[in-house]
């Protein structure tokens, strides 16, 4: 059993980051609920998209460090190494931000594993099993290349998507209810992530 995982908004949660950006730079009303997709559809409402995207390579590169992981990642990470299922973080993310400073969104990332993602015992992932490619199509070859058995991403066009490979399983990670149509089969929390992992490993003991 081999399980892999994507990045942003599966293992990493942007909602408070974002929010805290935008209040900081005085681009949204007080009262804005607390999500990455309010402050998005708010500033697209407003007519500042050039401002979402320039936010987005200031959140995912110099502030990197303030994002939180969701809850119950840590708790199935260790569950993982401690049961000696090997994981890999595979995702897709540009180098540099499409406006402003040209941050390395990559090492920004790696950074914010190497803080987070480690307990008493090390890291809770591997270095070497981290990738992220630079295409869609690289991160679905990626996937197959790494020896993945199941799947674990927050984007339903990517599970469903005609290059995944085909024997890898295929968990939508969905805490808000988005995706109820979608046919895949859904986690609502870390927790239900683990129980779909370790029904899977049990069969293939």
């Amino acid at each position: 059993m081999h399980v892999g995982l994507d990045f942003d908004n599966t293992i990493v949660s942007y909602d408070a980051m974002f929010h805290r950006i935008a209040r900081d730079e005085g681009l949204v009303p007080d009262d804005l609920p607390v999500s990455k997709l309010s402050v998005r559809d708010h500033l697209r409402r407003t007519g500042r998209e050039d401002q979402w995207t320039a936010m987005q390579g200031v959140a995912y590169g110099p502030r990197m460090a303030e994002a939180e992981a969701f809850n119950g990642v840590h708790e199935f990470l260790a569950w993982a190494r401690g049961t000696g299922i090997p994981v890999s973080i595979v995702s897709h993310k540009t180098r540099h931000p499409f406006i402003g400073e040209r941050h390395d969104l990559h090492a920004a990332a790696r950074a914010w594993i190497d803080l987070h993602l480690v307990d008493a015992d090390g890291p809770l992932v591997a270095p070497e099993s981290v990738h992220f490619e630079l295409t869609k199509t690289d991160k679905l070859a990626r996937i197959g290349a790494a020896g993945c058995d199941v799947y674990v991403d927050d984007l339903p066009e990517i599970l469903l998507a005609p290059g995944f490979p085909a024997a890898i399983g295929r968990i939508l990670f969905d805490p808000d209810g988005h995706h109820a149509q979608s046919g895949l089969e859904r986690a609502a929390s870390w927790a239900e992530v683990r129980s779909g992992v370790e029904a899977l490993w049990r069969r293939s003991r």
